[in-house]
């Protein structure tokens, strides 16, 4: 079993209070998750996002004591831009940068890809399957409960369900030719992108991972990539992906 986890928040009485990634603040949170994971180091720790009062070759030099320690094995970022990324690397090699990335989310490729194939550092992939939408589970008459995170982001709103279904529609096209679900080839999409791509796709049901574990069997020539791509880039996507005072956490 590999664990990979996290650190980067003050946690106050059990909630965030906002984020920290001073040398203290990471080490108490490593030292805590050794703990309650009941084992004796993490094999991947990532900052859970870029602290603007931290230096990030603080960042890396803490979390080098700790590999040294033996408690850290890898590390990584995640949410951070390529500058940062290229600033924490020469410090410290990293070995992943986890940010969102799918069919209706691209802005990875445009300057984080780059610096990534360069460095030789790996990428992870979280909500390849937008947050559900691309499962084809929701639409323009979908409402979402208070509790329900979607229910702040712009892009999960009435209005933007209704527009986006033009990205659906087309993923719907693409299953049918290659007998998958919409949530296979939004999988296999992400996987054909690149070698050293890693999709984390959430779910709570047996039933879902074995069908987003057949998202590897897809494969995509060339050709169909291509054309799969330009048809992707030609589609209007209504909404931001996070609230304004969440998007403004993503790194540079």
């Amino acid at each position: 079993m590999v664990i990979a986890t996290k650190f980067g928040y003050h946690i106050q009485n059990g909630k965030s209070a906002g984020l920290d990634s001073r040398p203290e603040t990471i080490r108490k949170a490593v030292e805590g998750s050794l703990k309650r994971l009941r084992t004796d180091h993490i094999d991947l720790l990532y900052q859970h996002r870029v602290d603007p009062n931290v230096p990030i070759e603080e960042v890396a030099e803490t979390v080098g004591q700790l590999m040294k320690e033996g408690k850290v094995l890898y590390w990584g970022l995640s949410e951070a831009g390529a500058q940062t990324v290229r600033r924490a690397n020469a410090v410290l090699p990293l070995a992943a940068v986890q940010s969102e990335y799918s069919m209706w989310y691209r802005k990875p490729e445009e300057g984080l890809f780059p610096a990534l194939e360069e460095l030789g550092v790996g990428f992870v992939a979280f909500s390849p399957l937008g947050k559900g939408f691309l499962t084809g589970r929701f639409n323009k008459d979908t409402r979402f409960d208070s509790t329900d995170f979607r229910s702040s982001i712009p892009r999960f709103k009435p209005e933007n369900l209704e527009v986006n279904q033009d990205l659906l529609e087309l993923i719907k096209d693409i299953a049918a030719k290659k007998n998958a679900t919409t949530a296979q080839i939004a999988l296999a999409w992400v996987l054909a992108q690149k070698p050293w791509i890693v999709p984390i796709p959430g779910t709570k049901k047996l039933e879902r991972l074995k069908e987003n574990l057949g998202a590897q069997d897809i494969e995509f020539s060339a050709q169909e990539l291509a054309e799969i791509n330009k048809a992707l880039s030609k589609i209007n996507i209504a909404g931001e992906r996070y609230p304004e005072e969440v998007e403004k956490l993503t790194g540079k």
